[in-house]
């Protein structure tokens, strides 16, 4: 099977995004949605994991990895 080609991007002419501190590091974790068995079709309600990106010394969820329709949701969180 054929997997669409990415874009190949000089990372040269990309920017850093910095945490709390001013250094570039950030973790990984995940958001846990929950979803009704109704909507899914199935005898129990289900998770949705969504990978995002936070800084590790706010514990805050970096805006730009979380999807755009949760951001007001979750503003108080976002950095």
């Amino acid at each position: 099977m054929n997997q669409p080609q990415q874009p190949q991007i000089d990372l040269s002419n990309t920017e850093a995004v910095n945490n709390s501190e001013g250094t570039p590091l950030f973790q990984q974790g995940v958001l846990l949605r929950s979803v009704s068995k109704f909507v899914t079709g199935t005898s129990e309600n289900g998770l949705i994991p969504i990978p995002v990106f936070f800084d590790p010394i706010t514990r805050k969820v970096l805006e730009a990895s979380v999807p755009r329709e949760l951001r007001e949701e979750l503003k108080d969180q976002l950095i």
